[in-house]
């Protein structure tokens, strides 16, 4: 029996060594130094005494509940928008290219630019939300400032600037639909929005895993924006697991800080590794 040859497996190596170095050594070291009490000279081991002091912080409920309800909200948004301006912008709309690189232009900039921009902009007082408000004789909220407000203040802000991501994808999901799907549809007598509905839908679901995966992760995830926006204020309002780790961090607590971030990485694994699978089984089901 002939032995297959070793050569097809070289070309993996260069990506199987950077995988390594980037990802499961660091996920390994943060596993190892979560169950110690470390800083810059050394550690020691305590066993699971970080996970129990963390599941003690007081707000840890609190940025929990944050961090879902954030995930939640920014990736039902940036699914549901993205799929209509997808449509919108295939649609043969007079200046089509230029409005998706309008749509597409927020992902390019800097996260710490945009939360800085609109803290800004949504000053209560001298901000230009707040000032345009004002001139047409509204009150504007605080938008930051109001503890009620502040988490979806900071997901508003987070849709503007994911959305283009998001209908960047469903552009490419639309474009790998055949015409004869529609032109078979228009034979049978659907309307538009049996059109839409029926075909664009389902067909276009490939492109829906991805953004809600990659939404949810990012929602579940973030910290840059939150920070720069509210640091988790007013008071603890908008704080989130990511803002909970690095208080921690702050406050020197290297091992605790470390097994929050375990926790974090544990949480999102049990919701997108679920959701991945039941969205890869309905695709097989079509």
């Amino acid at each position: 029996m002939q032995m297959k040859s070793p050569y097809p497996y070289w070309f993996l190596a260069p990506a199987a060594v950077v995988f390594t170095v980037m990802f499961l050594v660091p996920t390994a070291a943060s596993f190892w130094f979560s169950l110690t009490n470390w800083d810059l000279f050394g550690f020691q081991f305590i066993g699971v005494q970080n996970f129990i002091d963390f599941f003690r912080e007081p707000f840890l409920i609190t940025g929990m509940t944050n961090t879902i309800i954030f995930a939640l909200l920014t990736s039902g948004a940036k699914t549901v928008l993205g799929l209509l301006l997808a449509v919108l912008l295939t649609s043969g709309l007079f200046g089509q290219g230029l409005l998706r690189s309008i749509v597409f232009f927020p992902v390019l900039v800097s996260t710490i630019g945009v939360g800085i921009l609109f803290s800004e902009m949504m000053h209560p007082t001298h901000g230009a939300i707040n000032v345009a408000l004002e001139f047409v004789g509204i009150d504007g909220p605080g938008w930051l400032t109001n503890p009620k407000l502040a988490l979806y203040s900071v997901a508003l802000v987070d849709v503007w600037r994911g959305v283009g991501l998001a209908t960047l994808i469903y552009i490419a999901g639309l474009a790998a639909i055949g015409h004869e799907y529609y032109e078979a549809a228009r034979i049978d007598g659907a309307t538009r929005f049996q059109l839409f509905w029926r075909v664009t839908v389902p067909l276009v679901r490939p492109a829906t895993t991805t953004v809600v995966i990659l939404s949810l992760i990012g929602g579940l995830r973030l910290f840059d924006l939150i920070w720069a926006m509210t640091r988790g204020g007013p008071g603890f309002s908008s704080d989130v697991l990511a803002s909970v780790i690095y208080k921690q961090y702050q406050a020197g607590f290297y091992g605790l800080s470390t097994a929050g971030n375990v926790i974090l990485f544990v949480l999102i694994a049990l919701i997108i590794a679920p959701l991945a699978w039941w969205f890869n089984r309905r695709e097989l089901e079509l």
